[in-house]
């Protein structure tokens, strides 16, 4: 059992996959997270709607916002090392109390499974962020888990580390899996992520790990990225990767890549180049007018 977007006669509705199929419930999703999670919980649990048509699934969010947290993992913290030369910097972020916390996606950016994710153009070394999703109610609660994909430009975040928000947050740089499991139906912790890039028929890399290997728990984190934000719709927030290849490899257009969460979803997404080739450089003797004008 688990919640699902759909269009139902043109209309985006919420249902509940059951065995029996996908039975409409009479609430958005953001009503559904502005309940109790025990008031939610029982009508997930009891709907009793007929099952409907629902051949075309839609991202997991209505109105809610993505937010990720970063270098979660000892791996993650090697891969910024490794990326950007700045060791001091990333041990800080991996070691500190306060986590990294950033602002992803809005929820019409999200694509979902079997939808294109995007790598930048004007960024020569990319890489999916295999991840765990937490769904937050308007309490702050965890209500459920989905898959994630942080597209990643690494060698945007690796010149500058203020370079964040663009090597994150561009077109197509946010796939959530279709499925949202409540807690009530998960499975038990640690959850395992593992992740395969597919280039051309050929498996070209493969990892696996699962959530015991995170440096922060989950509640943690909800605490950090809810402290000083109210989410009154609730919100999706992803919670690092321990997945990251070496510096030998980047994603290419055309390349098929797949994040699994045993027992809650898989994404499958193909990658898209996005964007245009980087402006050029701006003046920097105090005239700007002549690259303005252009």
């Amino acid at each position: 059992m688990a919640l699902v977007r759909f269009s139902h006669n043109g209309v985006p509705t919420l249902g509940v996959d059951t065995d029996d199929g996908i039975r409409p419930l009479e609430l958005t999703l953001a009503e559904l997270l502005a309940l109790p999670l025990d008031q939610a919980q029982t009508l997930v649990q009891t709907v009793q709607a007929d099952p409907v048509d629902a051949s075309w699934l839609l991202p997991p969010v209505d109105v809610q916002e993505v937010w990720a947290a970063g270098v979660t993992y000892r791996r993650s913290r090697d891969g910024r090392i490794e990326e950007s030369g700045n060791e001091t910097l990333y041990d800080h972020v991996y070691a500190s109390a306060r986590p990294e916390i950033f602002f992803k996606s809005t929820a019409g950016r999200v694509v979902t499974d079997q939808q294109p994710v995007g790598i930048r153009a004007d960024s020569g070394w990319d890489v999916p962020e295999a991840e765990i999703g937490l769904v937050i109610n308007s309490a702050g609660e965890i209500f459920g888990f989905l898959v994630g994909n942080d597209m990643s430009s690494r060698s945007i975040e690796g010149e500058n580390a203020l370079y964040l928000p663009q090597a994150k947050v561009y077109e197509a740089s946010c796939a959530l899996g279709h499925r949202i499991v409540g807690v009530w139906e998960a499975p038990e912790l640690p959850l395992a992520v593992s992740v395969s890039i597919t280039r051309d028929g050929e498996q070209v890399y493969s990892a696996h790990t699962d959530s015991s290997a995170m440096k922060r728990g989950f509640e943690e984190l909800v605490d950090w990225l809810t402290l000083a934000m109210p989410f009154p719709d609730g919100v999706v927030l992803l919670t690092g990767t321990g997945l990251v290849p070496d510096s030998s490899f980047t994603v290419r257009a055309g390349d098929l890549i797949t994040v699994q969460i045993d027992g809650v979803d898989s994404l499958t997404n193909p990658v898209i180049t996005v964007g245009g080739s980087a402006p050029d450089p701006v003046r920097t003797d105090g005239d700007r007018s002549s690259s303005l004008a252009r």
